[in-house]
C-alpha cells in the first residue's frame, strides 16, 4: 500500500501504543485540512502497578528450578490498545460512519492493529504509514503525508 491518497471525507488514524489520534480528511488529496473526530490517550502505568510479584520459577523433570522471564508489562499495553483501536475502526466500517482509512502507526503497532482488523474493516484500509506521528502537531502530520505522496515513496 504505498501509493495512497487521503481523500476526501477519508479517515486518518494516526498511532502508536499509547496515542491514537482519528481524523477526518475536509480537504481534497492534493490539500490535506484533518480535523479531530476523536483523541484517545493511554495512562502509561509504572510496572510495579501492573505486575504483581517478582517472577515465578519452575521445575523441570530431574533439573534445577528455573525462573520465568519477566512479563513486559508495557508492551501487553500497547498491544491491549491496539486492540482497542482496532474495535474502533471495526465499529465505524461496520455502522457506515467510515469509508476509507488510512493507518499511521510504528512497524508493531500498525502489525497489532491490522490482525485485529475485520474483513469489512480491512477492506476501508486505503493506505497505512509506518512512522510514528503521534506527538506531532496537526500542520506537521499534513506536512509528512503530503511529502508521502509527493515522493511516492
Amino acid at each position: 500500500m504505498n501509493n495512497f491518497a487521503v481523500r476526501n471525507g477519508a479517515w486518518v488514524l494516526i498511532g502508536d501504543g499509547r496515542h491514537a489520534l482519528f481524523l477526518y480528511n475536509h480537504g481534497d488529496p492534493d490539500l490535506l485540512d484533518l480535523r479531530v473526530i476523536e483523541a484517545r490517550v493511554e495512562e502509561n502505568h509504572a510496572d510495579h502497578d501492573l505486575g504483581s510479584d517478582a517472577p515465578g520459577r519452575y521445575a523441570a523433570r530431574g533439573g534445577p528450578r528455573s525462573a520465568v522471564e519477566n512479563t513486559d508489562w508495557h508492551e501487553l499495553e500497547k498491544e491491549h490498545f491496539a486492540k482497542e483501536i482496532a474495535d474502533r475502526i471495526n465499529k465505524a466500517a461496520a455502522g457506515g460512519e467510515m469509508k476509507e482509512i488510512v493507518i499511521v502507526a510504528p512497524p508493531r503497532v500498525l502489525g497489532e492493529i491490522r490482525k485485529e482488523l475485520t474483513p469489512k474493516a480491512q477492506a476501508a484500509v486505503k493506505g497505512e504509514l509506518d512512522r510514528d506521528l503521534a506527538r506531532h502537531p496537526l500542520p506537521d502530520i499534513e506536512k509528512a503525508l503530503a511529502r508521502k505522496f509527493a515522493r511516492n515513496e
